[in-house]
């Protein structure tokens, strides 16, 4: 276990899909810089995350048109249209999108063949399964089929992953929830509602990575006073450091005083011993009379 001091929170919050963001784009952008990605800065504060040959973007839009607060394409012509978009938005919590990025970066240095590896297109899902496997491992439930659209739900019923199947319209996963992975959680109403998509051709592999960080049972480190009303309420809160116990007031040191238990009176104790004892005196003999 980390120090308390190296832990960016208060509480610990179970389970992770209510911890809410941590309003700091940071760690989820330190994979890709590590491997040399150019970071720039726009007027607004966006920021924007560019691959050394130009067919990974990242964008971080706190200014942006939409909620859409993460969103990442890879490009095999980096002047064609994406081949896969994912996006997250402003209220995911950040791990997860650390997760995909942290994926993302590997699949980055292990070359094309990896970060744009499509899904098996004979058996799309087959390959689907594959990245349901997390949830299912850590107690998600499928749901009542519907047609074309295979659903997932978490034991608390607070968060969802849903696969759809068929054709789909590639303009629209990339600007809409209409995408073929859609993942979201968190109270039905208010602000504190996230979501996660990725099209089509997003790698298994690093859709994978997203529902493990988002099923993953181990908790997540927040700052009580600033997550979300919706989520405090619903999200079970452990501090991460222990309370300290009471101090005694002096009523209660009077008390354990006039409680003490009676000291114990002296007894003689018989013991057993191994000494030979001394021979008994023998009794003086009287005469026989005749």
């Amino acid at each position: 276990m980390p120090d308390t001091e190296e832990i960016d929170g208060d509480v610990y919050v179970s389970p992770r899909h209510l911890a809410g963001s941590t309003f700091t784009g940071d760690p989820a952008l330190k994979p890709l810089l590590a491997l040399g990605f150019d970071l720039r800065h726009d007027d607004l504060g966006n920021v924007y995350v560019t691959a050394p040959d130009h067919h990974v973007r990242l964008g971080y839009l706190p200014e942006g048109d939409d909620d859409g607060l993460w969103r990442i394409n890879a490009y095999r012509d980096r002047f064609g249209p994406p081949a896969w978009g994912v996006s997250f938005n402003d209220s995911a919590p950040t791990e997860f999108v650390t997760a995909f990025t942290t994926a993302l970066a590997q699949a980055y240095a292990a070359g094309s063949d990896t970060y744009l590896a499509q899904p098996d297109l004979k058996d799309p899902e087959l390959g689907a399964f594959d990245a349901v496997v997390p949830l299912i491992k850590n107690g998600w439930q499928f749901q009542h089929p519907r047609w074309g659209v295979m659903e997932l739900q978490s034991p608390d019923g607070m968060a969802t992953c849903e696969y759809t199947t068929g054709r789909l319209d590639p303009k629209k996963e990339l600007t809409t929830l209409e995408a073929r992975w859609h993942l979201w959680g968190g109270p039905k109403n208010g602000y504190a509602r996230w979501y996660a998509t990725a099209t089509t051709n997003t790698p298994t592999a690093l859709v994978k990575a997203i529902t493990q960080s988002v099923s993953d049972p181990a908790p997540l480190p927040r700052w009580r006073d600033s997550m979300l009303p919706g989520l405090r309420e619903a999200a079970q809160l452990t501090p991460v450091t222990p309370p300290a116990p009471p101090v005694p007031t002096p009523l209660d040191v009077q008390r354990s005083l006039t409680r003490r238990p009676p000291a114990l009176g002296t007894r003689s104790v018989p013991r057993w011993s191994t000494a030979t004892p001394p021979p008994a005196l023998a009794a003086p003999r009287t005469a026989a009379r005749r």
